[in-house]
């Protein structure tokens, strides 16, 4: 999308058609955006697509999270901690092939884990290398923005 092109605003039918296929109510504020503003511009462009309604550039995003609520990021210190103290050691395994196994495990339950941390957002605007302001669209927060520091270690 050209950045300075203002995507059309939505209508009332496609903002409740939106809700009903992501499993959401937008928060007010976004929710008057969509109508009385443009479907897009400052925030990722909410679209109809071959799979339903979706933000542009949040391809990667996992839908099922949408409807979860947003956690707050103090909500989840000690268990990323507590994942860090289970981090596998090589040097606890006789060789590569054996500490192999137990790490793919951690980083295929951690991923899981860090994917949950956006859980209820999307990107709004993606700055690039890992960096993004999320639009939070359940929970308490819903209708604030975040950055996502996880690429920096939060």
């Amino acid at each position: 999308m050209n950045r300075l092109a203002v995507p059309p605003r939505l209508t009332e039918a496609d903002v409740v058609e939106a809700e009903v296929d992501l499993g959401v109510a937008f928060p007010g504020e976004y929710r008057r955006y969509l109508l009385q503003v443009s479907s897009g511009g400052a925030v990722a462009q909410l679209e109809k697509t071959e799979n339903g309604w979706w933000w542009a550039g949040n391809s990667t995003r996992r839908r099922d999270l949408l409807p979860l609520p947003f956690p707050h990021p103090d909500s989840y210190e000690d268990a990323d901690d507590e994942f860090y103290r289970r981090l596998p050691r090589a040097e606890d395994y006789p060789d590569g092939d054996a500490f192999a196994e137990p790490m793919n495990a951690w980083n295929t339950e951690y991923w899981d884990f860090d994917e949950r941390k956006t859980a209820g957002s999307v990107v709004a605007e993606e700055h690039g290398c890992g960096f993004a302001t999320l639009l939070v669209i359940t929970g308490p927060l819903a209708g604030t923005l975040w950055w996502d520091g996880r690429a920096t270690c939060d």
